[in-house]
């Protein structure tokens, strides 16, 4: 989505497992490239780095010095590991934002475990308020979680670049895939809050009720 929106973009991508795994997901797969990666990359340029090395943590920051922001998408106790963060690297460039997308986040007990798009459904409630009221829990159709994810770490990165801008300090900024899917829950969580607990007590209606028009103004508070 940045790169859509004009930025430079510099994959790092580690050599020792042949690259990006996304690389390797088929169908639509010709050696190293396939559809699913091309997606998700377009607009990307590509470095292999090993960031366990020194060498490669050497080019790593030569990176940062002309750049504004590095995000990644490791386990939220990776960062740390391989110099990501923002203690790591602002000795490289004190303005550089340090945007972590993980399953669980960067503190806490689950913070080394793995997560992805399903996990996180089932694991928020998204399965049970899915699918017939009578039926198994159900998921979604695409990988939403993933996606909200993906839209929460750049709004997380463009904020911390426009407060860089005015402080000349940058940050790190935390998003997990967990928090967003609990955060997406919004209205339903509310209901689930109030209703009994079994799900055909969830009051959910049957038609959604209209939303007047809405008008906002430039300094003007709205909602």
């Amino acid at each position: 989505m940045l790169a859509d929106l004009g930025a430079e973009v510099i994959k790092i991508e580690d050599p020792g497992v042949g690259g990006d795994s996304s690389r390797y997901v088929p169908p639509y797969l010709h050696e190293q490239d396939s559809l699913y990666f091309q997606s998700f990359n377009r607009g990307k340029k590509s470095l292999t780095l090993n960031l366990q090395h020194p060498a490669g943590r050497a080019v790593l920051h030569d990176l940062v010095k002309v750049s504004d922001a590095v995000f990644n998408n490791v386990r939220g106790d990776l960062p740390a590991k391989l110099g990501l963060t923002y203690e790591a690297l602002k000795s490289a460039n004190p303005r550089i934002v340090c945007c972590s997308l993980s399953g669980f986040g960067a503190t806490g007990p689950r913070a080394s475990e793995p997560g992805f798009d399903y996990l996180i459904q089932g694991y928020a409630g998204y399965m049970r308020i899915t699918g017939e009221p009578d039926g198994p829990p159900g998921k979604c159709g695409v990988s939403v979680i993933d996606f909200a994810g993906g839209y929460a770490g750049m709004v997380g990165l463009m904020v911390g670049l426009f407060d860089a801008q005015r402080t000349g300090r940058g940050r790190d900024v935390d998003v997990s895939l967990l928090d967003t899917a609990v955060s997406m829950l919004s209205y339903f969580a509310i209901w689930t809050s109030t209703a009994s607990g079994t799900r055909s007590a969830l009051p959910i209606p049957a038609t959604r009720p209209s939303c007047p028009p809405r008008t906002f103004r430039r300094g003007t508070a709205g909602s």
